[in-house]
């Protein structure tokens, strides 16, 4: 596969809303006994001994090394969304990790950033700096990596994730063959059935990303890459649209028909082979691109808890666009706005349930708790610390108005990494709603009610 330039440097060519986690007040430590999760790995809870840095392990009997990011407010009894992002040919773990000439905003893909500290991001090296996955090799490799990885470190093995451009993300389609029920979705750049694919008969969540104009690796091999699992995940066949030739724009389509939980989504650009396309030009930024955002919202739009299953049976669960209550599992009382009160910054609290509109809420697909139809629940300041006020605020889309619905019961704060919390445990009408780190308590598990 031939090279050309990139912004790295050179480049090669669902709402389940059962909830639960508890907490300890401000300045106690009141807390009850930590529920197991079975999306939990070994390493939850305990103190790690892996730190962010690069890092060589034996696999297949070679020399292999990977580079780990791990959340700056790292703690060990949440689960993070583990992501693997892979390099092109003749690319580097490092290219990867340091987001090339881009930096930071392009670190990981971007992911990076956008996580804002929820995820744990591992960038590996291949082999001659690709990934013909010989024998299988590559994906041994990635059994490896996630082991050590997650005796040490706690994930959610609900929310493992990878991706890659050109040969990575051949490397991430390989994935999605061979580990269909490991890894929750994949999004794959620019890429081809360079890395094999083993088995590949199972359903995963499938994104494509591909220009038009792509000279290295046709955008008809990332077509045939989509179909595959158009196919596997039910969903109803198309020639989606895509962008003319000369209009420098993209078009994303989400496939109908798939079985729940399984999207495909294909995002098509006028361009060539390339991670970071920019509309309205042909060159790429890794700071301006639409295609990190994107990937982004596909990869955390997944809730955590069991994975689908192949032949996923509906459930009763109320839809998110619905406006229900939330009842706390420790008190009985609902999630309500203090006073009725649709100002800006109106603390939440714990009220005996009443039917009325402060107290009920609706799930987004941005990942918005609304109350009144334009309020957004909200982690005051984007604060992080372990008794930030929770509070409702207009919707802006930032990460402090993010929530994340969870299989134990709890709702994690996105941008600060901690579960919502009744302060002291408390079952009082009144007693203040807040964030706190995940510990399993009651006071941390809600219901819709």
């Amino acid at each position: 596969m031939s090279k050309q330039r990139s912004v790295f440097g050179t480049i090669a060519a669902t709402a389940v809303l059962v909830l639960a986690m508890g907490h300890a007040a401000l300045g106690s430590s009141q807390s009850t006994a930590s529920s197991t999760v079975a999306a939990a790995t070994a390493g939850c809870g305990k103190t790690p001994t892996l730190r962010s840095g690069t890092y060589t392990i034996q696999s297949g009997g070679k020399s292999r090394s990977f580079i780990l990011k791990i959340p700056d407010n790292y703690n060990n009894v949440t689960q993070y969304r583990l992501i693997f992002a892979f390099h092109w040919r003749g690319g580097t773990a490092n290219d990867v990790a340091s987001g090339g000439t881009s930096g930071a905003p392009w670190a990981y893909y971007g992911l990076m950033q956008l996580s804002n500290n929820s995820a744990i991001l591992v960038s590996p090296q291949g082999l001659g700096n690709g990934w013909a996955n010989s024998g299988g090799e590559d994906v041994t490799f990635v059994d490896d990596m996630m082991r050590m990885i997650e005796a040490d470190l706690c994930v959610d093995t609900t929310q493992r994730f990878a991706t890659g451009f050109s040969y990575g993300g051949g490397m991430s389609f390989a994935l999605a063959c061979s580990r269909a029920t490991v890894f929750r979705a994949v999004a794959v750049f620019s890429g081809a059935q360079l890395s094999g694919c083993s088995g590949g008969t199972q359903p995963i969540a499938y994104m494509g990303l591909h220009g038009i104009g792509d000279s290295v690796l046709n955008i008809s091999q990332g077509r045939a890459l989509r179909d595959r699992f158009v196919s596997n995940n039910g969903c109803t066949p198309q020639n989606p649209p895509e962008p003319s030739a000369g209009s420098r724009t993209h078009i994303i389509t989400s496939y109908s028909g798939c079985r729940a939980g399984y999207p495909v989504v294909w995002a098509a650009f006028d361009n060539g082979h390339m991670p970071g396309p920019v509309d309205g030009t042909t060159a790429e930024s890794g700071i301006t691109t639409w295609t990190k955002g994107e990937v982004w919202k596909f990869f955390s739009q997944f809730g955590s808890g069991p994975s689908p299953s192949a032949s996923p049976t509906p459930t009763p669960t109320p839809s998110p666009s619905t406006a229900t209550p939330i009842r706390g599992v420790g008190s009985g009382r609902c999630l309500d706005v203090t006073g009725v009160s649709q100002a800006n910054g109106a603390l939440a609290q714990i009220w005996d349930c009443n039917g009325q509109a402060n107290q009920q809420w609706t799930s987004t697909s941005a990942s918005e708790l609304r109350v009144y139809g334009n309020k957004c629940l909200d982690v005051s300041g984007g604060g992080t610390a372990d008794g930030a006020s929770v509070i409702i605020w207009d919707c802006n889309g930032q990460n402090n108005q993010k929530w994340r619905f969870n299989a134990d019961g709890s709702i994690t704060a996105v941008g600060a990494g901690k579960c919502l919390d009744v302060s002291g445990a408390g079952t009082a009408n009144g007693s203040r709603v807040q964030i706190w780190t995940c510990h399993g308590g009651t006071n941390q598990r809600w219901t819709r009610a």
